[in-house]
């Protein structure tokens, strides 16, 4: 089953639960980043990655620039534990772990989740990629990534017991827009994957092919 099969799943099962109201309350968020053009504001193809240092779930620091100096780098950005669609797509890399080492690539996932948080996620998933916490999406917000929740969505995860910013270790409601992107060891951003609907991911293959290709480039 590709990702995308999973995550169309999840969704149908998901409708189960959901009233058509907070369907149209998600409709309507995803509506409004659309039409605040910050697909088109976040990096892409042929920009330059900026270097970065981050924790990782056990506190170790992870630098772009060495990960960059073995070869091709996949990151990929998520919203957080919570999120059952991150889950799906943080599992799928994992089981592509064995192709992504074959195309001489490193993976590394970031999220605004706290170290603890995050070390919670690495230990259900069994993750043995890096998995770092970007506090108050800081390196999200140099890829334009980060977006405001809308006060209807905030007010429905909080009746959810969600609270994004403890989670995050911020008071802000705040997220960065899911993205998958391929950088090469000069810093720049071969491949991008980005989309307002936090149901549609990149799918490994795709990115791991990308990946592989930059092994031949001069």
């Amino acid at each position: 089953m590709t990702l995308a099969e999973e995550l169309a799943a999840r969704y149908e099962k998901g409708k189960v639960n959901l009233g058509e109201e907070t369907r149209a309350m998600y409709r309507r968020a995803i509506s409004a980043l659309d039409q605040s053009g910050i697909t088109d504001r976040a990096l892409g193809v042929g920009d330059t990655a900026p270097d970065f240092e981050l924790p990782d779930a056990l506190g170790e620091m992870v630098r772009l620039s060495d990960l960059l100096a073995v070869g091709p780098v996949i990151l990929s950005f998520y919203r957080g534990q919570w999120c059952p669609f991150c889950n799906l797509e943080l599992q799928a890399l994992q089981r592509a772990m064995g192709d992504i080492e074959s195309a001489g690539a490193t993976l590394v996932a970031v999220s605004p989740n706290t170290p603890d948080i995050t070390l919670s996620t690495v230990e259900k998933h069994a993750l043995t990629y890096p998995v770092l916490s970007d506090h108050d999406n800081a390196v999200a917000r140099q890829f334009n990534l980060v977006y405001e929740m809308t006060p209807e969505n905030i007010e429905n995860y909080r009746a959810k017991g969600r609270d994004v910013p403890e989670m995050n270790g911020t008071e802000k409601w705040e997220l960065p827009i899911p993205a998958t992107y391929v950088i090469d060891p000069g810093r720049v951003i071969r491949y991008s994957f980005v989309d307002t609907n936090h149901r549609v991911r990149a799918e490994p293959a795709e990115v791991v092919a990308v990946a592989a290709g930059l092994i031949d480039r001069p």
